[in-house]
C-alpha cells in the first residue's frame, strides 16, 4: 500500500455545499442550514445600537481601577529597584505580579466598552477579588480606611452595574446565557 493518498480521497469542504457533481439538498432542512449559517454572526461582534450608560459607567471604572493598579505597581517596581526595601527581590516580584493584575481590569474595560461578551466575566472576577482586598484594607484602619472603602464601593457598583439587566442585554447575553 502506498503512503500516497489516492485521487479520489474526500477533501473537506466548507459546510452546507454539496459535493460536486450533485445538488445541494433544497428540502427543509437544506434550506433551514443555509439560513442559519447565512443569519449566523460572528461571536464577538458588538450588539447593534448605542452603549447604555450602565456599561459606559463600568467600563469607565474599571478601566480606573486598572490605571491605579499599574501605577501602584510602577511605583513599587520602582521603589524596588532604587529604594532600600527589605527584599529587593520581593519588591520587584510584588511590582511585576500587581503589573500583570493591573492587565486583567484593562483588558475587561476595553472589552466592556466595545460590548464584548466575554468582557463581563473578567469584570466580575476582578470586582470580587477586590472585596476581600477592600476589606483587608479597611480592618487595617488607619489611613486604609479610605483607600478600602474607595476599592470597596467601586467594586459593589460595577458588580451592580453588570448583573442589571440591561447590561446583559447591551452585551448580547440572553437570559440563557447568564
Amino acid at each position: 500500500m502506498s503512503s500516497k493518498k489516492s485521487a479520489t480521497a474526500k477533501k473537506p469542504r466548507p459546510a452546507g455545499t454539496a459535493p460536486q457533481g450533485k445538488k445541494a439538498p433544497q428540502g427543509s432542512q437544506g434550506k433551514k442550514a443555509q439560513a442559519a449559517a447565512a443569519s449566523a454572526a460572528p461571536a464577538d461582534t458588538a450588539p447593534e445600537g448605542p452603549r447604555p450608560a450602565r456599561i459606559t459607567a463600568a467600563a469607565v471604572l474599571a478601566a480606573v481601577e486598572g490605571v491605579v493598579l499599574l501605577g501602584f505597581g510602577v511605583y513599587v517596581l520602582i521603589m524596588g529597584l532604587t529604594g532600600d526595601p527589605e527584599s529587593p527581590q520581593q519588591a520587584e516580584m510584588l511590582g511585576v505580579t500587581v503589573l500583570a493584575l493591573a492587565a486583567l481590569p484593562l483588558l475587561a474595560a476595553r472589552g466592556l466598552w466595545l460590548r464584548r461578551r466575554w468582557s463581563r466575566g473578567p469584570a466580575m472576577i476582578t470586582q470580587l477579588t477586590a472585596l476581600p482586598v477592600a476589606w483587608t484594607l479597611v480592618s487595617n484602619g488607619g489611613g486604609l480606611i479610605a483607600a478600602g472603602a474607595a476599592i470597596g464601593i467601586v467594586a459593589l457598583t460595577v458588580l451592580a452595574l453588570l448583573i442589571n439587566p440591561t447590561a446583559t442585554e447591551a452585551l448580547g447575553i440572553g437570559p440563557r446565557d447568564a
